[in-house]
């Protein structure tokens, strides 16, 4: 068993114990590393200042693939087998720009104005990077397949609105950073993989493979993820455990009931830099290539724990294209590239974006233990705020999701004061069955209705729902279904919104609903495979 994490910093090889293995990525680079370039303002994932790129073997095990993420809330110990770049690295004498050293990127930034102070210009530097590792991997696959690539030429003004959302800028006003974007060719970016001979780090990693990582062990559990008094409960390096099986997982969880399980951090690194949580005994999930499934069974979607949200949107894009459109919305791309859905779920917000939609979709969430495993409907999952029917000793396998039918029109929504990277005010999912094709008067043959952000937890809306079964789709049946619907939920006033205002939000949805479909804006999803 491996008693070290390793991984590579720009090419160099890194191996950490002690308590630097329960450093922020961020920290790890700036304090251990002198790496500074990587900036820390929101310690939060939101303004992407921090922003690295982080690479781990494909499948087949022949090249690195990389993607942004937000170092301040990413930890060490997620990053064993991993290649990161910092926007040091980026750094070649030899590069043919009018600065000698620049990237093509870089040197864009600079011609057209695209940094002012300076201090978030290394965030938007790398993830510009990874849209166009994102783009000559997709070019890639393509050319393998001898398809013409859908995404030819520059960075589109779509590609980068929404790739740089995770990007936030006090002095340019976006539109020069823009501009940036399009005055490069993609396809004369010097690749990473180009930059880095990654035969090496991939013949390293897999020679590593194969055996769990226990870092800092220690003969008994401690005090776990408690905060005194406003501040992380004092403790010695965290102990860390990388199992490589999902049976050396559920062993681990059984001898260590009240570890901390880790796959995306995204929610854990914010409470960790607010100093609300400490974990000191840790068990992370990326590891186990059991809990990485991602797949079409039967007519059911199944999502492993491990799998990232931006490998969900990729995947439900053709499949759920009102999942994808909410999915691409939530968070960032740096938060998609790490979060997974399984931590959204467990983390029981009765506002996370993930949760009506699996609600009226009757997604089974799969729980195990060295006990067994066993098999719960996603409304039993939750018995109240913050609340979960999970043992102490069970991990949550995956989740199981029956995909909509011919039939089946979905609408789902989310309010918030921002566009991208924002907390929901509210959420809904609509799942309508209908008799037969989508127009006005269809007759509504099953309703199946939830809402977040108007109660401990996402609820559903049984009377609601009563009312409009076998009734016909019109303006009239969801105007009253909607007036019935905020009697049935009791959501409290806070900073993003009154209560009153999630009360008629609620109403409102109803209305908005049969324009959207009316409008023909959700379309049967067909053809599914």
């Amino acid at each position: 068993m491996r008693d070290q994490l390793v991984f590579y910093v720009n090419g160099t090889r890194h191996a950490v114990s002690g308590a630097a293995a329960g450093l922020t990525l961020s920290d790890y680079l700036r304090e251990k590393s002198s790496l500074t370039g990587t900036k820390v303002a929101c310690a939060e994932g939101d303004c992407g200042a921090c922003s690295v790129l982080v690479g781990k073997s494909n499948q087949a095990q022949d090249k690195i693939e990389y993607q942004a993420i937000d170092a301040c809330i990413a930890f060490v110990y997620q990053l064993d087998r991993r290649h990161v770049i910092t926007v040091e690295g980026l750094h070649r004498e030899d590069q043919l720009t009018e600065v000698p050293g620049l990237t093509a990127v870089q040197q864009a930034m600079v011609d057209c104005h695209g940094s002012q102070c300076g201090f978030c210009t290394p965030g938007f530097v790398m993830t510009m990077h990874g849209l166009v590792e994102e783009r000559q991997s997709t070019e890639r696959a393509c050319d393998s397949h001898d398809e013409k690539g859908a995404n030819e030429g520059k960075l589109t003004d779509d590609e980068l609105r929404l790739g740089l959302s995770g990007n936030l800028c006090r002095c340019t006003g976006y539109s020069q950073i823009l501009d940036a974007g399009q005055a490069f060719d993609p396809t004369t970016v010097e690749s990473i993989s180009q930059r880095y001979d990654s035969a090496p780090l991939l013949a390293d990693f897999k020679k590593l493979a194969g055996e769990a990582v226990h870092v800092n062990a220690r003969a008994t559990a401690e005090a776990n993820g408690v905060a005194q008094n406003g501040a992380p409960a004092a403790k010695s390096a965290p102990e860390i455990f990388l199992p490589q099986t999902l049976e050396q997982l559920l062993e681990r969880k059984a001898k260590r009931p009240q570890a901390t399980l880790v796959s995306g951090a995204t929610d854990l690194g914010v409470q960790h830099n607010h100093g609300k949580i400490a974990p000191s005994d840790i068990i992370s999930l990326r590891t186990v290539d059991e809990l990485d499934r991602l797949e079409i069974v039967g007519d059911e979607l199944v999502i492993g724990a491990t799998v990232t949200w931006s490998r969900v949107e990729a995947f439900v894009k053709d499949r759920i294209p009102e999942y994808y459109e909410v999915l691409k919305r939530f968070g960032s791309p740096q938060i998609r590239h790490m979060g997974t859905l399984v931590g959204n779920l467990a983390n029981a917000s009765p506002i996370a974006d993930s949760i009506p939609f699996h609600y009226v979709a009757g997604s089974t969430v799969e729980l195990a233990s060295t006990r067994g495993k066993r098999e719960v409907l996603i409304e039993d999952f939750y018995l109240g705020y913050k609340q979960l029917d999970l043992k102490p000793d069970e991990v949550i396998v995956s989740i199981r999701t029956p995909l909509p039918a011919e039939s089946t029109q979905l609408k789902l929504y989310k309010n918030s004061k921002r566009r991208d990277l924002d907390i929901s005010v509210m959420t809904a999912a609509f799942w309508l069955e209908l008799d037969g094709p989508l127009e006005e008067g269809a007759l509504i043959l099953e309703a199946r209705i939830a809402t977040g952000g108007v109660g401990p937890t996402v609820v559903r809306l049984p009377l609601a729902e009563e009312m409009l079964v076998g009734k016909p789709l019109t303006e009239i049946t969801m105007r009253a279904a909607g007036q019935q619907a905020r009697e049935e939920v009791t959501p409290i006033s806070d900073v993003r919104g009154s209560a009153n205002y999630r009360l008629q939000l609620v109403e409102n949805l109803f209305v908005k609903c049969f324009f959207d479909l009316s409008a023909g804006q959700a379309q049967p999803q067909a053809g599914i495979v």
